[in-house]
C-alpha cells in the first residue's frame, strides 16, 4: 500500500470511531503469529515469483502500517473520552476546536510524517493547516497584518467599537460625563459614533467631528449595534470634481438638472456601470461614476458650530431655526404639513413659518413669489433658498446660517441638514422683516 493511500485510511480512523471496534475484533478473531506471518510471506513470494528481500519489506511496511493505527486510534479514544487532543499531542491546554485540529494535524504528522516514493507527506495529501494551525504557522508581513486589521475594520464600516444612537430625536454630545456638562454636539437618531470607553454609565465617543460624552441609557453597542447598523447603513457618492454635472438620464445628451460642488455627498440609489443613480432630495437622477467616490456610510454626529447662529441675527430669526430643528430626523411625506407625521418640503416651511404669524402657500413655486427676492450672500438665518430641475423650481429649505439650510429632503432621508450649495441654489427670497 502506498503512503498517500496510508493517509486517506488514516483519515478514515479518525473520523469514524466505529471502524476502531471493528478493526479490533478483526485483530481478536484472527491471531497471526510471527512465524505464520512470515510462512505466508514465503509461500506469496515463491507463487509470484517475488524475491523474498521485497516481501521483507512489504512486510516492514505492515508493521508499519499497525503502528500508525495503533497510535491514532488512541487518538479517537481520547476523542472518545473528552481528553484534550492538545494536551495528548504535547501542546498546551486549549478548548479552542482549531487548536485541537492543530494538535490532531501534528499528530498525525508525528505518526506518520515521513513521505512516500512520490515526496507527498500526510500534510500535502491533507491540503492547507486550517484554524490555529494557519495562524501559528504563517509567514505574514507587518503590512498584510496592517491590512486585515483594516479588512476588519471596513466590516464595520469604519468603526472598531460601534454605538448607535437609541433615541427618538437627538443624543446631546457633552464636554464632560455628567447632565451639567456643556454641550458640544448632537447624535441624531441611529447615528453612528466610534466608542472609546465607557463606565457603564457615560460613554467616551466620537462622530464626524465631534467627541464628548454620552449617556449610555441611549447608546446600543456591540452585536445589536452591528446588526443595527446593517439596517441603517447607506450607500455614498462623495463628488471629487469642481462641479459635478446631475443629469436626468444616464447619458450625456440629457437635461442638466443642476450642478453639485466638490466634497458634497448624494445618496446612491444603483450603481448602473459608468452611470451612478443617486438620490436628489426626492428625485432620482444620474451622475458619472468617474467623478464620483462611492462608499458606504452611517449617519454621524452634528457640532454645535452647525446648530448655533452668528451676531447680528435676530430673536425671532434664532427662534424659529431652532424650532425648525426640533424636528430633524422626523418623516419626509409628499403633500404632508405634519412636522411630526411628516411634511413635504413646502409643507415643512409652511408649517415652521405658521408658528410666527406668516401664512404662506402649499408649494415651493408658489412661496418663491413670496416675499423679497436677495442674494445668496445677504441670506441670515430664516431665509428662503429654492432649488430646481433645470430652471424651474421644485424644492424649498430654510437658510439656518453657517452656509447650511434645513429641509425635508426625500422619503429616505426626511428632515435633514444640507449645506446651501448642496444643489445649485435658484433663488433666494427673505419672507421675515426682522
Amino acid at each position: 500500500m502506498k503512503r498517500k493511500e496510508l493517509c486517506y485510511l488514516l483519515i478514515c480512523v479518525m473520523l469514524c470511531q466505529p471502524l476502531q471496534a471493528s478493526a479490533t475484533e478483526l485483530q481478536e478473531a484472527v491471531p497471526v503469529t510471527a512465524e505464520a506471518q512470515e510462512e505466508n510471506l514465503e509461500m506469496d513470494a515463491e507463487e509470484s515469483g517475488t524475491d523474498l528481500n521485497e516481501a521483507d519489506e512489504d512486510a516492514g511496511e505492515s508493521e508499519t502500517v499497525k503502528s500508525v493505527l495503533g497510535e491514532m486510534t488512541a487518538g479517537v479514544d481520547l476523542l472518545g473520552t473528552g481528553i484534550d487532543m492538545a494536551d495528548a499531542s504535547g501542546f498546551g491546554h486549549t478548548e479552542s476546536k482549531g487548536a485541537e485540529n492543530a494538535g490532531v494535524m501534528n499528530g498525525m504528522e508525528q505518526a506518520g510524517g515521513s513521505q512516500d516514493e512520490t515526496g507527498t507527506s500526510i500534510r500535502d495529501a491533507l491540503g492547507d493547516p486550517i484554524g490555529v494551525a494557519a495562524v501559528t504557522e504563517s509567514r505574514s508581513t507587518r503590512e498584510e497584518y496592517a491590512q486585515a486589521y483594516e479588512d476588519a475594520r471596513n466590516a464595520n464600516w469604519g468603526y472598531t467599537n460601534l454605538g448607535i444612537a437609541n433615541v427618538d430625536n437627538n443624543l446631546n454630545v457633552r464636554a464632560i460625563p455628567g447632565e451639567d456638562g456643556k454641550l458640544v454636539g448632537k447624535l441624531p437618531k441611529d447615528a453612528a459614533c466610534e466608542v472609546i470607553d465607557s463606565d457603564g454609565t457615560w460613554a467616551h465617543i466620537k462622530s464626524g467631528k465631534v467627541e464628548g460624552y454620552v449617556s449610555c441609557e441611549f447608546l446600543i453597542t456591540g452585536v445589536q449595534a452591528k446588526h443595527r447598523a446593517e439596517e441603517l447603513v447607506t450607500t455614498i457618492a462623495t463628488v471629487t470634481t469642481d462641479s459635478l454635472k446631475v443629469r436626468a438620464e444616464a447619458n450625456t445628451d440629457s437635461e442638466v438638472i443642476t450642478m453639485v460642488p466638490n466634497g458634497e455627498q448624494l445618496e446612491v440609489a444603483a450603481s448602473e456601470g459608468d452611470w451612478i443613480r443617486v438620490y436628489l432630495d426626492d428625485e432620482e437622477v444620474f451622475v458619472s461614476a468617474d467623478y464620483v467616490q462611492v462608499d458606504a456610510r452611517l449617519n454621524t454626529a452634528i457640532t454645535m458650530t452647525e446648530l448655533l447662529y452668528g451676531q447680528g441675527v435676530s430673536d425671532v430669526r434664532v427662534d424659529l431655526c431652532q424650532y425648525a430643528k426640533e424636528f430633524l430626523g422626523n418623516p419626509y411625506v409628499w403633500g404632508g404639513t405634519s412636522l411630526t407625521k411628516g411634511a413635504d418640503c413646502s409643507g415643512f416651511v409652511l408649517s415652521i413659518y405658521k408658528k410666527y404669524g406668516v401664512s404662506l402657500p402649499h408649494s415651493s413655486r408658489a412661496q418663491a413669489n413670496c416675499g423679497t427676492k436677495i442674494t445668496l450672500a445677504e441670506a441670515q438665518p430664516g431665509d428662503l433658498i429654492f432649488y430646481g430641475k433645470g430652471q424651474t423650481i421644485n424644492h424649498v429649505a430654510i437658510y439656518i446660517g453657517g452656509g447650511q439650510v434645513i429641509h425635508a429632503s426625500s422619503p429616505k432621508t426626511g428632515i435633514r441638514i444640507s449645506n446651501a450649495t448642496y444643489r445649485t441654489p435658484l433663488k433666494v427670497v427673505r419672507i421675515l422683516q426682522v
